[in-house]
């Protein structure tokens, strides 16, 4: 695929950065969007907060007027929580999926006239792993990327006719400053046994020993170049054999085999 503008949320850090680096390596122009000012040789960088449609689609109208068109938007603004579901405030289960779904939802609907416009386009989605295996004490953002490979499966059907691909890549554990920002809530620990507190500490062991941001930059990027992509990507062996697996166990099965993970 041709690839001459490209947009990425999360821009700034973590995935998001090493996937805009990436695509700047590539000599493709990228605009790298995030709520905050920042610099960046060799990219450009566009202020928006992903859960206010009316900045996105200003932002993105304005790198349209700029470079004639967006072909690559890369969905990697993302944000964690975690606690029970039973102590969870419903504001920050919202906000959850206010930043992780509608986030995405928000930057595809305000791009996607573009492309249909101009002939074509690829939009990838970040997801997880966490989306086919459902993460206890991390209900919210397992739900908000459930949520996305849904979408991206729905969308790649609604937008074949206009020649633009749509893909969800499904990181694993990936060593970034993701962990260190979750928003923990250790609230009902107690009643839950310390489990809560014991499984975002497997959790977070597993990030900080987890695959690099580059590394996973690279599958993203080899995505956005392909000439045809699936609708669902997991990177790494072990990750995608996790999804095969999940995939052939039967439900109750799989989902104990991850209860015995992350819930005990």
């Amino acid at each position: 695929m041709n690839v001459k503008t490209a947009l990425v949320t999360g821009g700034t850090s973590g995935i998001g950065l090493a996937a805009a680096k990436a695509l700047a390596e590539k000599g493709v122009k990228v605009y790298c969007m995030s709520r905050r000012a920042f610099e960046c040789e060799g990219m450009s960088h566009v202020c928006a907060d992903v859960t206010d449609y009316g900045q996105v689609k200003a932002a993105v109208d304005g790198i349209v007027a700029a470079e004639g068109g967006i072909d690559l938007v890369v969905n990697c603004a993302g944000s964690g929580i975690s606690g029970a579901v039973e102590f969870t405030e419903p504001a920050d289960a919202r906000f959850q999926l206010e930043v992780n779904f509608f986030g995405t939802v928000n930057v595809n609907k305000a791009v996607i006239p573009h492309m249909r416009r101009s002939g074509g386009g690829r939009i990838v989605n970040i997801s997880s792993v966490g989306a086919p295996a459902a993460l206890p004490f991390q209900a919210f953002y397992s739900a908000s990327k459930a949520a996305i490979n849904t979408y991206t499966c729905a969308l790649i059907n609604e937008l074949r006719p206009f020649g633009i691909s749509v893909t969800a890549v499904m990181p694993g554990d990936i060593k970034t400053g993701f962990t260190a920002a979750r928003k923990k809530n250790t609230a009902g620990d107690d009643v839950y046994g310390g489990r809560i507190e014991r499984s975002v500490a497997r959790m977070e062991h597993d990030e900080q020993n987890g695959m690099s941001p580059e590394k996973a930059a690279k599958t993203i990027c080899r995505v956005c170049f392909k000439k045809r992509v699936k609708p669902l990507y997991a990177i790494g062996f072990s990750y995608k054999a996790v999804c095969v697996l999940l995939k052939l166990l039967p439900c109750s099965l799989g989902n104990r085999v991850i209860g015995g993970m992350y819930a005990k």
